[in-house]
């Protein structure tokens, strides 16, 4: 297992919360509809601080777990606001999803309909930008989830600032067939990508590649390996790995900073 289902998502730097407080509050849960008029579940954390860009959180594989309601709270604190979805819904139904869901048929299903996980990201996206007044999001995903970011990011029918990727696997194979190295040619938007170096899913070749490919299609992009890192190194239960959370928090705030002077 890639994660401890009692896993957190880490602290926010503390110089990065604004003074006293950025304004963040609870997420709240909510039924959004899909394109095909599918429920499901996201969570959305408001910010009375700027806001621009917000955030779509892309769970990993548990789907819409506390660790991604959290995550969501986390980054209205740092005055982003947030929307974390659950791209089960066709045939897990509504959640949010506990330590005792069993993911994999439904993982299966998702990764063979990518275009129905791409309209569910869409529909959160809309939901997000109609309840906060926000412009463009920026997609934020993890493993399972940093692939369908990083992916998201080739999508000519999904309006995104830019794409970020914790750990997301590169592999062709994913999406049947339609995985991050297929289609990073395609990517259109500004790309963070972090990766563990220790991870033995993502091999050094396949980020190489990646950050080759966009730089032949001259995407704006960052790649950064922590050397040691594991898969799933961004948790807060994960004592020995507290520095690479810390500094992967910073350079996704950078990343949404630059973002938003961009597009500014």
């Amino acid at each position: 297992m890639c994660f401890d289902f009692d896993s957190r998502p880490p602290d926010l730097p503390a110089d990065l919360i604004g003074p006293p407080i950025a304004g963040g509050a609870a997420a709240e849960v909510l039924t959004l509809k899909s394109a095909d008029d599918t429920e499901f579940s996201a969570a959305l954390a408001e910010t009375t601080n700027r806001g621009d860009p917000a955030v779509v959180i892309i769970p990993d594989v548990r789907g819409l777990h506390p660790f991604y309601i959290e995550l969501a709270e986390r980054f209205a604190e740092a005055g982003h606001h947030a929307i974390a979805f659950d791209y089960y819904g066709r045939t897990a139904g509504l959640g949010p999803r506990d330590d005792g869901f069993e993911y994999m048929p439904h993982r299966e299903q998702v990764n063979l309909h990518l275009d129905q996980a791409l309209d569910d990201l869409a529909a959160a996206a809309l939901e997000l930008r109609r309840r906060t007044g926000a412009g463009p999001p920026v997609t934020v995903g993890f493993c399972f989830g940093g692939s369908l970011s990083f992916v998201a990011g080739a999508s000519p029918d999904i309006d995104l600032a830019g794409v970020v990727g914790l750990y997301g696997v590169l592999d062709r194979s994913r999406f049947d067939g339609h995985g991050v190295l297929t289609q990073a040619a395609d990517i259109e938007r500004s790309v963070l990508g972090l990766f563990g170096g220790a991870d033995d899913s993502i091999p050094a070749e396949q980020i190489e590649e990646f950050e080759s490919a966009l730089s032949q299609a001259g995407v704006e992009h960052e790649i950064h390996v922590y050397p040691g890192a594991p898969h799933s190194f961004f948790d807060v239960k994960q004592d020995e790995f507290a520095e690479e959370s810390e500094d992967a928090w910073r350079r996704i705030l950078g990343f949404l900073s630059s973002t938003r002077e961009r597009v500014a």
